[in-house]
């Protein structure tokens, strides 16, 4: 049985796929080479606390998923530019996930370099996303 949050976070790496050439994992760990158009990797987040409303009982979340964008290569900031702005158009096109949630917004993300010995240093940055839904069990 999928639950509501699996679907929601499901259809979130789905739609991060419809960005061209970018390779999306989820859950994974960054894996020794980048392609030079990026790697965006989809970490599950906290639901947080939810609102609760009685009659009927609901939960309603505002759940913190961060998609991990990286890139590598001489021209690293053009390519982590459009990365980021691929990623608004594709949240910007689909708020809903397919009906499966309230509303998604993401955050700016906060870019840094990091060094990688023996190669061209990575740009990255967290880009949160904020998953707004309702759900009537709290495990679900």
């Amino acid at each position: 049985m999928t639950t509501p949050r699996e679907t929601i976070l499901t259809a979130l790496a789905d739609l991060l796929r419809t960005v061209p050439h970018v390779p999306v994992l989820r859950g994974e760990v960054l894996p020794e080479r980048v392609s030079t158009a990026g790697l965006m990797i989809l970490r599950d987040g906290e639901p947080g606390e939810p609102g609760v409303t009685l009659s009927p009982l609901r939960y309603h979340y505002q759940h913190r998923a961060e998609i991990e964008a990286v890139v590598q290569g001489a021209d690293r900031d053009a390519t982590f530019a459009a990365l980021c702005a691929s990623i608004g158009a594709a949240l910007s096109a689909d708020r809903t996930l397919g009906g499966h949630c309230d509303w998604i917004e993401a955050e700016a993300p906060r870019p840094v370099d990091l060094p990688i010995e023996g190669a061209a240093s990575l740009k990255a940055a967290v880009i949160p996303a904020i998953l707004h839904y309702s759900t009537a069990d709290p495990l679900a």
